[in-house]
């Protein structure tokens, strides 16, 4: 691919994220004029931003699967920052995110406006951040979790940590299990994983030289929280993601457009 298309598709990636940083910047408006900014509108305007951003990545996206008709903790696997705003897309949602993120140039600042929470991890803050998951979920709020705590390279599946699973039990709220796969030439994609030392602009440039991949999320049976520990509940969203990732999976269907729902 000419070096001058790969230019031409990353200047796409930063003419929407400077749209995002517009919304963003109205968003702070609002706050310092005292204006009522809900939840509601930060998720319903952060799913429009992650929308136009997934439409600029190079994937095909296919959705297998019914989103969730009530508000759920979400909890999905984890290979790379593009995640995101694929799984962000979907829904109005809003993320758990580490603590680090909240000081990234430009991500940083937009995730925490589009209403994000944050953790510190091994900080002694879970019960602090339990206490407002419970709080987001219990306002009807969707909330996107990765229990794995870190990315993959996508051919496995680490334990799910279920210390912060406890929200939704507290909360009463169902967990909507996620599995996101990335696959180039029907095999799992090696350019896709943002792992290790590597950083955004290398990570898209590799992207971009090359042709598209496909991704398939899986949106999978919602598990009741109704009654179950937090280890329980770690375990059953562990085994669904990792049965729709690497157990008997069927033919790929036909790729849609970004967003557009198929059954699974």
């Amino acid at each position: 691919m000419s070096r001058l298309r790969v230019y031409a598709r990353v200047a796409r990636v930063l003419l929407v994220v400077a749209l995002g940083l517009s919304m963003a910047l109205v968003f702070g408006l609002f706050e310092r004029l005292g204006v009522a900014n809900s939840m509601v509108r930060r998720q319903r305007w952060s799913r429009f931003f992650m929308k136009r951003l997934s439409r600029a990545l190079p994937f095909r996206v296919t959705v297998h699967g019914q989103l969730p008709q009530q508000p759920m903790l979400w909890v999905s696997n984890h290979v790379s920052w593009t995640d995101i705003p694929l799984l962000g897309m979907l829904t109005p949602l809003s993320f758990l995110s580490k603590a680090e993120v909240r000081t990234w140039p430009v991500a940083g600042w937009l995730a925490a406006k589009a209403g994000s929470l944050f953790i510190r991890r091994g900080a002694g803050d879970s019960q602090l951040i339990r206490k407002q998951m419970g709080r987001h979920l219990q306002q009807q709020h969707p909330l996107l979790m990765f229990p794995e705590g870190t990315t993959t390279d996508g051919r496995s599946l680490r334990t799910f940590h279920g210390r912060l699973l406890s929200a939704a039990i507290d909360a009463d709220v169902a967990l909507q299990p996620v599995a996101i796969r990335y696959l180039r030439d029907g095999q799992i994609d090696p350019l896709a994983p943002f792992i290790g030392d590597d950083d955004l602009l290398s990570h898209l440039m590799r992207l971009f030289a090359n042709d598209q991949g496909d991704v398939h999320i899986h949106l999978l049976k919602p598990i009741s929280c109704h009654g179950q520990e937090r280890a329980a509940l770690a375990f059953a969203a562990q085994q669904a993601v990792h049965n729709a990732l690497f157990g008997d999976v069927a033919q790929p269907a036909r790729p849609r457009p970004a967003g557009e729902l198929i059954a699974a």
